[in-house]
């Protein structure tokens, strides 16, 4: 059984850095994708960013392009977003999801194609 775990979240300055931590047990990494997601309160979720396990190919929204770098540990079965260039913006909970059948590429990321998720880390960034 697929599980994520994320960590890394809490409170961030403005201009300043957060490493995020997706940790995979019960997945493949050698087939689907695993994405970012975040969703601050009364807003819907949006997908921020995602890494193909296939061959490492990558999408970022473009209101982090440039700031947030996405990258995979097949050996930790674990996904990182680091996130440089902090808004306070990016306040928002963040999800890992992981999806067995998606590849990232120019496509919106959308939350509805992917089906296991983990509970979420709180990151909010201070002015």
């Amino acid at each position: 059984q697929l599980q994520l775990v994320e960590s890394g979240g809490g409170l961030g300055q403005s201009g300043g850095s957060l490493r995020l931590s997706c940790a995979a047990s019960g997945y493949a990494f050698s087939y689907g994708a695993i994405g970012w997601f975040r969703q601050a309160p009364g807003k819907e979720r949006e997908g921020v960013s995602c890494i193909s396990s296939s061959d490492g190919s990558t999408y970022y929204t473009d209101s982090v392009k440039g700031r947030f770098t996405i990258s995979r540990d097949s050996a930790k079965n674990t996904v990182y977003l680091q996130m440089n260039s902090l808004k306070p913006e990016d306040t928002a909970v963040y999800y890992c999801a992981a999806d067995p059948d998606y590849y990232c590429s120019d496509t919106e990321l959308l939350w509805t194609d992917f089906h296991s998720w983990g509970q979420g880390t709180q990151v909010t960034v201070s002015s």
